[in-house]
């Protein structure tokens, strides 16, 4: 339940959220933010003041009024940086668990010139992720409220911070990390009333998914300026032949009806290729250098430069806006059989992995995303899903330049109870599908929405579920084909019917026959040539995998050993190599590297199926997956056979 109070929205009381109606009117745009000849960023990582809200409903925050102050005149406050989780970061280990608000404040100075001219210029607050239910004031002034955990939100902060004396701006967040049947990811508070085991007001949040919930501003939190009249999105879509293609883009402007448009396009050494004007329209590019996946061409993740120059009056005065967008050409097509990129058979050999690491927890960290990248093209990975929530635009950024195929997961994973497939829970779905494909769009590396993980898929409500999240997704965007991530039985799943491509867990040998690695041939070509008969769709095997303790080994390879893990990958590969040769489109590793999970007898200090520990160190399965990836990308290269794991060292 959350109630007003003085103005304001206040706590949770004791710790459920109220889920906000989906919005009628199409979102306004959230373009990245970018230094331009019109536009100025400031970013505001570093460390933040920080304070957890311990009072027995987690609303003394609210009561209190603690945004109409300095955050340290409240009470105790301590140093968190930002981005980052705040478990990890310190030793208490009620905050390592903690559920509820917790409270971060920053005091910056603005440019002085950002007020200087500010009828013409507008200043914007944005988070590029906040987990999970996010309201923002600046000055003691409400200025946005935001739920999911994984996707941006900003405001229009100009009026509270031109009118106030000074070039002084105090940010103040209230944070809720709770989750309920009806968020996303679901969750539920459970209270422990047994007072002979338990103390007074004791709760647990449980969730149904196997990674920690981590908390905390876990992206970069920046303003930036625009002009009062300025370029609010750019839609492009692009198709291609052999000699020409053509680029169609749609542009918004907010803050003038009277305004001109005109565009560039760029390629990569500035040469202008394809000129437009006005709102929309197309860009004609003769010979061009198509976006090719990483290992499918010499010349991967080819990114053109669209510039977008807006003139408009405003009041008497011509404001101008500047905005350049990245561009990959190409295409996407699914049959019944393959995976088509620009044309051409794609085979997905990549990973799964997590936003996950020691200490900054989902934190983004620019040193790990950029192991991970190298390591990623070390392994000849040329493709991951991001399980099982939205990644970081840094991350998605990366992905366009160099080539990797992302399949782009929203965070319907632990969708599990009936009650999270009613008209709230869906609601609240069909949003974040259009939060998620407002901000990635226009990204050539994503080729694929997911619009859940293992759900429940075999129950009955599950049918008109997810057929309508489905539909709403190719509504918002019919370029890219839609799946959603199963482990139902294929003859049970009352979603599959809808999707374009049949993405399906197991781990045969590990959840099911433990210890039996003889099974897997049989059940694992049941398991495909079933989803294959039954729907007639191109098959991914989306999850595959062991744990294995690094250091532990058996011969016999006995489970937990890194002989175990290599043997069940072994055992998987042999019948993809024939199923390949048919309608098995692609093979996605559970997991790319050992990430933490909440605490319980069967995780010894978080999941241990990755191919590299948590610190990126390569256990003997990289090995065994470097050797297949690097043959599976020479077999379908277009280039000649020159392409060996040992001729890329990154």
């Amino acid at each position: 339940k959350m109630a007003a109070r003085g103005g304001s929205v206040a706590g949770l009381c004791p710790l459920l959220l109220l889920l906000l109606p989906a919005r009628a009117a199409a979102l306004p745009g959230m373009l990245p933010p970018r230094d331009t000849p019109s536009r100025e960023r400031k970013e505001l990582g570093g460390l933040w003041s920080f304070r957890a809200d311990l009072s027995p409903g987690r609303d003394a925050g609210f009561a209190q009024r603690w945004y109409r102050q300095p955050l340290r005149q409240s009470g105790p406050v301590i140093d968190m940086p930002v981005p980052a989780s705040f478990n990890d970061i310190t030793q208490d280990p009620s905050l390592e668990n903690y559920i509820g608000w917790v409270w971060y404040e920053k005091e910056v100075l603005l440019p002085p010139r950002w007020l200087q001219d500010s009828p013409n210029t507008r200043v914007v607050l944005r988070f590029g992720s906040a987990h999970y239910y996010s309201i923002v004031w600046v000055n003691g002034v409400q200025v946005v409220e935001h739920e999911g955990g994984h996707l941006p939100f900003e405001a229009d902060i100009s009026s509270v911070v031109q009118g106030s004396p000074g070039t002084l701006c105090r940010i103040t967040v209230a944070l809720n990390n709770t989750l309920t049947p009806h968020t996303l990811p679901p969750g539920s508070i459970q209270y422990m009333t047994d007072k002979t085991r338990y103390p007074k007001n004791y709760f647990v949040q449980n969730t149904r998914f196997d990674f920690f919930n981590y908390a905390g501003i876990h992206r970069p939190v920046v303003l930036y300026t625009t002009p009062s009249a300025y370029i609010d999105d750019i839609t492009v879509t692009t198709t291609s032949s052999e000699y020409v293609a053509i680029v169609q883009y749609e542009v918004s402007v907010v803050g003038s009806t009277v305004y001109s448009l005109s565009l560039n396009l760029c390629d990569q050494e500035g040469k202008v290729v394809a000129t437009g004007d006005g709102p929309e329209g197309e860009l004609k590019v003769l010979h061009p250098n198509l976006w090719w996946p990483y290992l499918m061409h010499e010349n991967p993740g080819y990114l053109y430069s669209l510039e977008v120059k807006m003139q408009a009056q405003v009041d008497g005065a011509l404001l101008e806006d500047v905005y350049t967008l990245p561009v990959g050409i190409r295409t996407v097509h699914v049959t019944s059989t393959q995976f088509l990129i620009n044309g051409r058979p794609f085979y997905f050999h990549g990973v799964n992995k997590h936003e996950d690491a020691d200490i900054r927890g989902k934190g983004l960290d620019w040193a790990l995303i950029m192991k991970d990248f190298n390591l990623l093209r070390w392994l000849g990975a040329n493709s991951f899903r991001t399980s099982h929530y939205p990644y970081a635009e840094e991350i998605m950024d990366l992905c366009d330049a160099y080539g990797i195929v992302v399949i782009d997961e929203c965070p319907g994973v632990g969708i599990k109870l009936p009650e999270s497939f009613g008209n709230k829970s869906l609601q609240h779905h069909l949003a974040v599908m259009e939060e998620l494909i407002r901000r990635d769009k226009n990204r050539p590396s994503v080729v694929m929405w997911s619009v859940a993980n293992e759900p429940a898929s075999e129950l009955p409500p599950a049918g008109f579920y997810f057929k309508t999240v489905i539909a709403h997704t190719k509504a918002l965007d019919p370029s890219r084909p839609v799946t959603f991530v199963t482990e139902a039985n294929y003859a049970l799943d009352h979603g599959a019917p809808y999707v374009d491509v049949i993405c399906v867990n197991s781990y045969f040998s590990w959840y099911h026959d433990p210890g039996h690695l003889e099974v897997i041939p049989l059940q694992l070509t049941a398991q495909f040539e079933n989803w294959y008969k039954t729907y007639q769709k191109p098959i991914i095997q989306s999850e595959y995998g062991a744990d294995s303790v690094p250091g532990l080994h058996s011969d016999p390879p006995l489970m937990f050993s890194e002989e175990y893990q290599k043997a069940m990958l072994k055992e998987y590969h042999s019948v993809f190599d024939k199923k390949r040769k048919e309608y098995v489109i692609g093979e996605l590793i559970w997991n790319f590297a050992d990430f933490m999970t909440n605490q319980g007898t069967t995780r010894v200090l978080g999941n241990k199926k990755g191919i590299f520990t948590r610190q990126r160190q390569p256990k003997a399965a990289a090995f065994v997956l470097r050797e297949r990836y690097w043959k599976i990308a020479n077999e379908s290269s277009c280039l000649p056979p020159v392409i060996t794991s040992h001729s890329l060292f990154l």
